[in-house]
């Protein structure tokens, strides 16, 4: 290879133009297939869960005559820490408790049998589909797309399809319990 100073004017404008593309392109994303860079990705530290709590996040300020309620950016944080957190069985189980003692009242028995229901249908994957059924999810919707009076993030969104499902639970059988009650009876629920 010739160095740099036998070159000609030409040959170093393209190959400078090459240098400057690679730089570029290798920064940037692309539009077509939507890749992020991988600084998007949140990466959340394990621990305990704070529930969203709007009783909670509402506040009186000193001299206030109204409540101040946290910002929506702390309230998107928090769900997105909660999805995040979702996306592996421990961390789905862990939401999913918050979520039932919250929203539902449901304590540790009803948790137990949620569990043992929950693992025998999808091991807590949220990506868990049944290709004969059309099943999908953690709580395994049939047809799947019954998730979207939830969320149309279903698909994605493991804190979504917990959310429905206990829904589908309180809806049908009051509890986790009942639930598991019925699935012991005929291996569905």
């Amino acid at each position: 290879m010739l160095p740099v100073a036998h070159l000609g004017k030409r040959s170093r404008a393209i190959w400078s133009l090459v240098a400057a593309f690679i730089i570029v392109s290798a920064g940037a994303p692309t539009a077509q297939g939507l890749e992020f860079p991988a600084t998007t990705r949140l990466t959340l530290p394990e621990g305990k869960l704070p529930a969203l709590n709007l009783k909670r996040d509402i506040h009186f300020e000193e001299g206030a005559a109204v409540p101040v309620v946290l910002s929506e950016m702390a309230k998107v944080a928090i769900l997105a820490r909660q999805v995040e957190t979702s996306r592996t069985p421990y961390g789905a189980k862990m939401v999913t408790k918050a979520i039932m003692a919250e929203d539902y009242g449901w304590m540790d028995r009803q948790f137990t049998c949620l569990n043992r229901l929950w693992t025998k249908e999808s091991n807590w994957n949220y990506k868990a589909h049944n290709y004969k059924s059309g099943a999908h999810g953690i709580a395994q919707a049939l047809p799947a797309v019954k998730m979207e009076v939830v969320g149309t993030d279903w698909r994605t969104n493991p804190v979504t399809q917990i959310r429905w499902g206990l829904r589908y639970i309180e809806d049908r059988y009051k509890n986790p319990c009942g639930a598991w009650a019925k699935f012991q009876r005929s291996r569905y629920y």
